[in-house]
């Protein structure tokens, strides 16, 4: 039995004054308990299409041009039956109507309480200076007839249903105290809060690790069962589309070019496009390119002539010929976090994000850095660009101990050391324009010699990074998730950096752009000598990548290895665990 059904839908956006076709002639059902997994590129129309639903999109910059959503139990739409909901502030609703002529005081009944949604990126759909607990609440009360105190209740439950840790002290944090993944958790125990008919989960694991993702998507399987709740899940991930969907729809360029079972069409694909994803998650799962430079530091020379430490390998003799010295050598690094008081009196506790680390990066290599959310993958990425003041420990940089770098030098080693943040959103200034994103960096730190010559690197860049002249002149709000992080990653590029700390740099993205993304941090590596720390949550992205790879828990390296020694031979017993989470297609 069909809940939602959308008919030869069509819809155009407004861009520079002039209308484009964003959706043509888009046509699927979903069925009552049903999980439907769409997928495609970056820009493919997923997310506008789940945006139409729930009628999000802004009517000045959105024109439909033809079709309908249907939405109800078809038996219930013929008879035109209506309901009552608890919440006083709402008239009688129609359990059934076509969405796209419903007038928005429907509309406000049916988002959240009927419909709901989790979006793509969780930092900037939380409210930044509201407390986590606060805003689930806020959507308990507005939809129901709960109390204060029971809604209270209901959201430290949730939040224990989505493994959140210590829920009672999450309730109390702002978003910025959380992990990326923790506050995605956030935002699906917001959605879960009025128990929905249908689920709209825009690419929900994104941020989580494989762990977390993998007790995400039985949590969602469960309530899914529980309260026959349709799930409409939008992923890059085809392998979290393989395990959890029934049915899975393809789109390219505003289409829908495939769709039927997840198990026919993964074995058998019918449409090229279909088959061109299929082989770039193969190849992902498949282990590195060939061509990747694998580097293994073994038997390394040492000397004493340094004075900031010890010991320092001057040069690994490999079999590919390369001088590769230390870059980054980190010596009992620590971090704590203080810990929100709940009253004046209370004894001030603390968070250790960082226990004693001890790394050595070295020169042209890529280092991956995978953990669970919360691990302390973020915060060591960042204390090396001294973002974050380590509260003890060293951290030396080409010999230099970091502790003693200011002023001018430092400024100089901004310029060195760059950083792709894992929020593309909320790292791009939504007041510049992307030339002016691009252009600003160079002007700072003196690079080129005027503003024309630095337009035209802003557009090689843009270029590398799959996107074209075109986009100089538009604001970080006009691009899908995809397109942004590709935007974040030039712009990391201006400055010429030598050690680039990627946390989650392609994340955010579907799997053929992130396949030439990937390819093209290798070759910027190999053209420009540059050092990754490669951080993120999904171990075939980082086997791809890296060198070696350094496993993270609870703040600390518990293995340190080749990646592929790593991948097919953990030692440790967490690795283990991280590896036999990872879902895998079909």
């Amino acid at each position: 039995m069909n809940l939602l059904e959308v008919n030869d839908y069509s819809l155009e956006l407004k861009q520079d004054d002039e209308w484009n076709s964003i959706l043509s002639s888009v046509s699927f059902s979903l069925q009552k308990g049903e999980t439907l997994g769409i997928v495609g590129e970056s820009g493919s129309g997923k997310s506008v299409t789940a945006l139409s639903i729930m009628r999000l999109l802004s009517e000045k910059n959105a024109k439909i041009t033809g079709g309908e959503i249907l939405f109800g139990e078809e038996e219930k739409r013929r008879r035109g039956e209506e309901e009552n909901t608890l919440n006083p502030y709402f008239q009688k609703v129609p359990l059934v109507a076509d969405l796209v002529q419903t007038t928005e005081n429907d509309l406000r009944h049916i988002r959240g309480n009927r419909i709901a949604m989790v979006f793509q990126e969780p930092m900037t759909s939380l409210n930044p200076v509201i407390k986590c607990g606060y805003q689930v609440t806020e959507a308990i009360l507005l939809h129901t007839g709960l109390t204060k105190k029971e809604a209270h209740k209901k959201t430290v439950e949730l939040f224990n249903d989505v493994q959140l840790p210590e829920p009672e002290k999450v309730f109390h944090k702002y978003p910025h105290e959380l992990s990326g993944g923790q506050k995605q958790r956030v935002m699906i125990a917001m959605a879960m809060s009025c128990n929905p008919d249908i689920l709209i989960a825009d690419e929900p694991t994104t941020a989580l690790d494989v762990t977390v993702q993998k007790s995400i998507l039985e949590l969602l399987q469960q309530i899914q069962q529980k309260y026959g709740m349709c799930l409409l899940l939008i992923s890059h991930d085809l392998s979290v589309v393989a395990q959890i969907a029934h049915r899975v729809l393809v789109m390219y360029q505003g289409k829908i070019v495939e769709q039927g079972e997840v198990k026919s069409v993964f074995k058998n694909p019918q449409h090229p496009y279909t088959k061109r994803l299929l082989e770039c998650r193969r190849r992902l799962d498949g282990g590195r390119k060939e061509d990747v430079n694998n580097l293994r530091f073994k038997d390394l020379k040492f000397n004493t002539l340094n004075p900031y430490f010890q010991k320092v390998p001057l040069v690994a003799e490999e079999q590919n010929g390369g001088s590769n010295r230390i870059i980054f050598r980190i010596v009992n690094l620590s971090k704590y976090f203080e810990i929100r008081k709940k009253h004046l009196f209370e004894k001030q506790q603390y968070f250790q994000a960082l226990n004693s680390i001890n790394l050595d990066i070295y020169e042209g290599e890529t280092l991956g850095l995978v953990g669970e959310s919360g691990c302390g993958k973020t915060t060591l990425g960042r204390t090396l660009l001294k973002l974050v003041e380590a509260d003890s420990g060293q951290i030396f940089y080409k010999g230099k101990d970091l502790n003693f770098v200011k002023g001018k030098e430092l400024r100089k080693l901004r310029q060195e050391i760059q950083i792709i943040l894992q929020d593309p959103y909320s790292s791009l200034n939504q007041r510049l324009t992307i030339g002016q994103m691009l252009i600003e960096p160079m002007k700072v730190h003196r690079i080129l010699h005027s503003d024309k010559e630095r337009k035209q690197r802003a557009i090689e860049l843009l270029e590398r990074v799959g996107l074209d002249e075109s986009h100089l002149h538009r604001y970080p709000h006009e691009f899908s998730g995809g397109q942004r992080q590709r935007i974040a990653i030039a712009r990391a590029l201006t400055v010429n950096p030598t050690f680039i700390v990627c946390d989650e740099s392609v994340s955010a993205l579907d799997l053929s752009v992130q396949t030439q993304v990937l390819n093209l941090l290798n070759d910027l590596k190999k053209e420009f000598n540059l050092t990754y720390l490669f951080i993120s949550h999904d171990l075939s992205v980082v086997r791809y990548m890296s060198d070696r790879i350094a496993v993270m828990q609870q703040g600390q390296i518990v293995e340190l290895n080749d990646a592929e020694e790593i991948y097919n031979n953990p030692q440790s017993a967490f690795t283990k665990k991280l590896i036999e989470a990872i879902p895998r297609v079909i």
